[in-house]
């Protein structure tokens, strides 16, 4: 072992370098060092962990960029209403909502005008005064109804 010092280097004393040098020292990783510890991690096990690969894991409090932008809002143009809907089922689709509450919340988050704005309001009381929960094909079929554009329904026939 080296002799230790006391004099004083921008602060810190010689025997603390020291210290940590000899503490890196033998932590390098040296050609024997792999070899042996390779034949003796390997097992079954390890193999098997090597192999199998791992799941996705998605941080939700780190934003991802989204393939398909925010439509913005309906605003009741039922002319317009397939375009957005078809939209917002993309946009929630990249954003990964998939929870039937969590959709219809961001569905009536973006209606706007005066027969969307109707729809909205009276949909949030129905959905604070019951204790049941609508499922998103139904939600879907609902609003389907009371936006699509009737006239185009009518020419088709």
């Amino acid at each position: 072992m080296k002799k230790h010092r006391t004099a004083k280097t921008a602060g810190q004393s010689v025997d603390a370098i020291e210290v940590l040098e000899e503490i890196l020292g033998s932590l390098r990783i040296t050609e024997d060092n792999v070899l042996n510890r390779s034949t003796e991690l390997a097992t079954p096990e390890t193999d098997r962990m090597l192999t199998v690969p791992a799941p996705a894991v998605y941080n939700e409090s780190v934003p991802t960029k989204t393939m398909v932008s925010d439509l913005g809002y309906f605003d009741g143009d039922r002319t317009k209403f397939e375009d957005w809907c078809r939209g917002i089922h993309l946009f929630l689709k990249s954003n990964r909502v998939v929870a039937a509450d969590e959709r219809i919340t961001a569905v009536l988050a973006r209606l706007r005008g005066d027969v969307a704005e109707i729809y909205t309001q009276k949909k949030i009381n129905e959905l604070e005064n019951t204790e049941d929960t609508q499922s998103w094909k139904e939600f879907v079929e609902e609003i389907k109804t009371v936006f699509s554009n009737k006239s185009k329904v009518a020419d088709a026939e």
